[in-house]
């Protein structure tokens, strides 16, 4: 498979959710694009488990905690730091196999996941361009 197939597919995934997303009203839920970036950084996890080795398992959990947080801190403070977690994981991405060697992985996976993380912090962003209000939680204090 070439490496074409698995971006055009992660921008045609990344838009359709969030297309949907916008339709339904997940997305008018601060958590919808945190938890998205928890659930794209937990893969590498699952894929560490299917791998079968627990060493690599343990390193995949420690740099998922590292997006998890940023998912954490950017709904509770300010949903720029989610995009940007987006933005720091679709880069994980692209060197991830020179970072961790995890035998779970399709091979095709970091080429989709990259693009797919691009895609949708790309939708947040313009999304809180939008509407700045979303930034940050109700009830906030402006600085």
């Amino acid at each position: 498979m070439s490496v074409l197939m698995p971006v055009l597919i992660g921008i045609a995934l990344a838009l359709a959710v969030s297309a949907y997303a916008r339709w339904i009203g997940f997305d008018r839920d601060r958590a919808f694009y945190p938890t998205l970036l928890i659930v794209i950084a937990f893969y590498y996890v699952l894929f560490s488990v299917m791998g079968g080795i627990a060493r690599t398992t343990l390193v995949e959990i420690s740099i998922m905690t590292i997006f998890l947080v940023s998912a954490s801190v950017g709904f509770r403070r300010n949903l720029w730091l989610v995009v940007a977690g987006l933005v720091a994981h679709a880069i994980f991405d692209v060197f991830h196999g020179s970072v961790v060697s995890n035998l779970g992985m399709p091979a095709w996976w970091p080429a989709f996941c990259s693009t797919y993380d691009f895609t949708a912090a790309g939708v947040l962003a313009l999304t809180l361009l939008r509407s700045p209000a979303l930034t940050k939680p109700r009830g906030a204090t402006a600085p």
